[in-house]
């Protein structure tokens, strides 16, 4: 008799490979032309050191941080607006848990980590839009 338990889907098979990086010493104006030049809607931020951690730059820090809060996007530094630290998915993860993780954390995506790198991204949309799960 065949077993119908489907395969279990990692993080790793899902998410989009290669992540966009910025320094947290750049102005907004900067970052946003970034996204819109490697057409991301979110930037890691580099460590500062050996000893920091990530951080991530996402559309919604935008709004809240430089248009509701009525700043210049010149004046604003990455690191005024980024959420730090950040909530990583483990690569061997069952896509299931990723996504309840995900959605729980009230964010749209993660960085997917294997060996203390960050290897990927995963987003919410992603695993609907991008992938043939159902």
């Amino acid at each position: 008799m065949e077993s119908d338990k489907k395969p279990i889907i990692r993080a790793r098979d899902i998410m989009s490979k290669g992540i966009t990086t910025i320094d947290g010493m750049v102005t907004a104006r900067e970052a946003a032309a970034k996204m819109r030049a490697e057409k991301v809607s979110a930037l890691l931020v580099e460590k500062r050191h050996a000893d920091d951690v990530w951080g991530i730059l996402v559309v919604q820090d935008f709004i809240e941080g430089v248009i509701i809060a009525n700043r210049s996007p010149d004046e604003v530094n990455v690191y005024e607006i980024m959420t730090k630290p950040i909530i990583t998915v483990p690569a061997d993860m069952d896509i299931r848990f990723a996504a309840r993780l995900i959605h729980r954390a009230g964010i749209r995506r993660a960085p997917v980590e294997e060996n203390r790198e960050l290897i990927g991204m995963v987003s919410l949309s992603s695993l609907i839009l991008d992938n043939e799960l159902f």
